[in-house]
């Protein structure tokens, strides 16, 4: 072999004119230098060979097909249901699988990209056609369901009725019968017993969601624990969670109730006892809202699982009907079209909500609702509880699509029964009563808890927490929802609820004689040292200072109108009430009668 260098002229060899390398044989060969050896044909591909028979093949793919769907359903647990989105998914996936082990079992035969779908069309037409089928069976379900040609059925969903006067459907509590803590504060005090508990604090732990019940006539949060981590699992399954918490709102004291046997069916659970496999394996058809944690009048603890359903097409219009009750200890489970009453919630605050705002944007139809607007209302932000008639209520107010400052009115639903209410009570959202019941402690810095709604001496109002850094209460705040520059505070919530009456009555909203709801009637002797007088809601108030006082009595004249008589320097024996037996430093206090002494 010799290398030929040329510098000059056109060389097919080379680089044009800048010359090249040529590689060239010896002239002894014979042959041209240009002439190039043709390229050794390749051998064909051996197509591969399909497993066994046909029979065997399909029996192989269904196998295959079968375990997949097991394995999937047991970790993944669909609800085999045509309402249910995830079940379509499951299908989908089963007949992927099926097709990819069908063309796996046949040996991919094909020549070209023609050839190989050719192929695979003739391995999985039976798939294929199932999922072309699920594909139109959403495309359909997805617009029967479609709010814009469904907005009257999604407006029904919830049967809304008015509630007319507030002070006549919401009765008065007492104090000592009003909620104190939140869910952040329960838990605190949940995980500060569990705490205390050496023989438990190290091998459990409680479940965040604590559910808020009516337990022998006292408002409660319950939860149960869950056990610390995997291990602890393995050692403690065999007697499952010894105990469950419950916290009494009003006092404020929580009570670990230690079970004889332990539960052995909770979320905390593995495998078989894992409470949603367990109610899966049941009820497979089933859909589930999130199972809660409730117990009965003696204690029992179960899970109420409420069942979905879907009103409205193929997949809108979600609804509850009934529920299956899990026995926590036992696993014992039965399906209930009227749950017993005392179950406290079958329906979640979110399922409300929804089916408010769905009312509220298209109860005059869709066009309505982006146009013109007209009586399109909306929930606000959050949620509460009061309890009524030992049942749990719902709270939340209601406020106009285009305005965000003020409420118009307020929703009651029994989460039992989803009965529920409007009242027609324009005043502050709850965000603008919180802060205002914020600014009252501003050098403080407490943050105010999204409040409760109550009836206060006939007046609705926001009842709220006030929380340190420490995530603990401080005080307790009530804002009148009507007048939310009404605005009172207090270490305790009696002391609290005086102080609120105390401003109603300055306020004329109540009289002097109700604003002692809460106090012992106290008798006392004293001289006039000054008198004042002021119009407050079209009624006089007289406001007397004793000698040797520096508080003021409050004598409503529509209810004491012999106050009108009183001259500095006359002895009276008046009648006031007040928390306590202190009578206090300053400010102004109701009083409710007086006769001249001697």
């Amino acid at each position: 072999m010799a290398f030929v260098f040329n510098f000059g002229g056109f060389n097919p060899g080379g680089f044009g004119g800048f010359g090249g390398f040529q590689n060239t044989e010896s002239t002894n060969s014979g042959e041209s230098p240009f002439q190039q050896t043709p390229p050794t044909p390749k051998k064909p591909k051996k197509p591969r060979k399909a497993i066994g028979n046909a029979f065997t093949r399909t029996l192989i793919n269904l196998g295959v097909t079968l375990l997949f769907a097991l394995v999937y359903f047991y970790v993944e647990l669909p609800a085999l249901n045509f309402h249910a989105e995830e079940f379509y998914a499951f299908a989908f996936l089963v007949c992927a699988v099926y097709c990819i082990s069908a063309v796996v079992t046949s040996g991919f035969q094909g020549e070209g990209v023609k050839g190989y779908v050719g192929f695979v069309k003739k391995q999985c037409t039976i798939p294929f056609l199932a999922f072309i089928a699920m594909i139109a069976a959403i495309a359909i379900g997805s617009i029967s369901s479609w709010v814009v040609l469904r907005a009257q059925s999604y407006s029904e969903l919830l049967p809304l009725e008015e509630g007319g006067d507030f002070v006549a459907g919401v009765e008065e509590i007492s104090y000592d019968q009003i909620p104190m803590l939140d869910a952040d504060s329960a838990a605190r005090l949940g995980n500060r017993k569990l705490g205390e508990l050496s023989d438990m604090v190290s091998q459990f732990e409680i479940l965040p969601t604590y559910t808020q019940i009516n337990f022998q006539g006292r408002p409660v949060r319950v939860t149960s624990l869950a056990y610390g981590d995997i291990i602890k699992w393995f050692t403690n399954r065999s007697e499952g969670l010894p105990a469950y918490i419950i916290i009494d709102m009003v006092t404020q004291e929580a009570e670990v109730v230690r079970l004889s046997d332990g539960m052995k069916y909770t979320p905390a659970e593995h495998f078989g006892r894992n409470l949603y496999r367990h109610l899966r394996f049941h009820y497979p058809t089933m859909m589930f809202d999130a199972p809660v944690f409730e117990i009965d009048e003696e204690g029992t603890p179960y899970w109420v699982c409420s069942r979905i359903v879907k009103t409205i097409g193929l997949f809108g219009g979600t609804d509850v009907q009934g529920a299956v009750l899990v026995n926590a200890i036992t696993g014992e489970s039965t399906y209930y079209e009227e749950v017993p009453t005392w179950v406290d919630r079958l329906y979640s605050p979110d399922i409300i909500i929804e089916q408010y705002d769905y009312y509220g944007q298209y109860h005059n139809g869709f066009l309505n609702s982006m146009f013109g607007q007209k009586d399109v209302t909306l929930t606000t932000d959050g949620y509460n509880y009061i309890a009524l008639n030992d049942d749990v209520y719902m709270y939340t107010g209601v406020t106009s699509v285009t305005s965000d400052q003020s409420n118009i009115g307020f929703i009651l639903s029994n989460q039992r029964t989803k009965e529920t209410k409007f009242y027609r009570v324009a005043g502050a959202t709850e965000y603008s009563a919180m802060e205002s019941a914020e600014s009252q402690v501003q050098q403080m810095r407490y943050v105010a808890t999204f409040p409760l709604l109550l009836n206060i001496a006939e007046q609705p109002t926001y009842f709220m927490a006030l929380k340190g850094a420490d995530g603990l209460v401080k005080m307790y705040a009530m804002v009148n929802v009507q007048q939310y520059q009404i605005v009172s505070t207090g270490s305790t919530v009696a002391e609290c609820e005086q102080n609120y009456l105390n401003a109603l009555a300055h306020n004329g909203l109540i009289g002097a004689g109700s604003a002692a709801i809460s106090g012992e009637a106290t008798e006392a002797t004293g001289t006039v040292a000054e008198i004042r007088s002021a119009v407050i809601g079209g009624n006089t108030h007289y406001y007397i200072r004793m000698e040797r006082m520096s508080a003021y009595l409050d004598f409503a004249a529509n209810e004491v109108p012999e106050a009108v008589l009183l001259n500095v320097g006359d002895t009276i024996v008046y009648t006031y009430v007040i928390e306590g037996t202190e009578f206090p430093a300053g400010g102004i206090v109701p009083a409710t009668s007086f006769r001249y002494a001697g």
